[in-house]
């Protein structure tokens, strides 16, 4: 199973955009950009929603993705992942999306109220592939 390369854990350091894909119901592609994050010790990457919205509706039934960044300091290198969600899950999603408002907008809380709940969706690569 491929990993994320070291040479590119930086990108979950700073406040770098990725594009998730998800796969609608009826086959078709759906793109959305997000905030980002990486567990190590796991070797999975991180996407932090609310329960209901159309990305983690879509994994339900297809836990195919594809995630895809550039470094917003050298936007010719690139990490891109696809791969399978193996996880939904409410455990630390609160606090992680405090921790992500952090990287990505200086505040010490998530600032926008939250309808539903908090969920992680933890993505096992199948593929990896980086440049630049």
């Amino acid at each position: 199973m491929p990993s994320i390369p070291t040479e590119f854990h930086d990108l979950f350091e700073k406040a770098t955009f990725a594009h998730v894909t998800t796969m609608t119901p009826d086959g078709k592609p759906h793109a959305t950009p997000v905030w980002v994050d990486y567990d190590s010790d796991d070797d999975r990457l991180l996407i932090n929603t609310e329960r209901g919205r159309r990305k983690a509706r879509n994994v339900e039934s297809d836990p195919t993705v594809a995630v895809s960044m550039t470094d917003p300091e050298n936007p010719y290198r690139f990490l891109s992942v696809t791969g399978e969600v193996e996880e939904v899950t409410t455990e630390g999603a609160r606090e992680h999306i405090d921790t992500l408002a952090q990287r990505y907008m200086g505040e010490d809380e998530y600032p926008n109220p939250i309808q539903t709940e908090r969920v992680i969706l933890r993505i096992r690569a199948d593929e990896v592939l980086t440049g630049g």
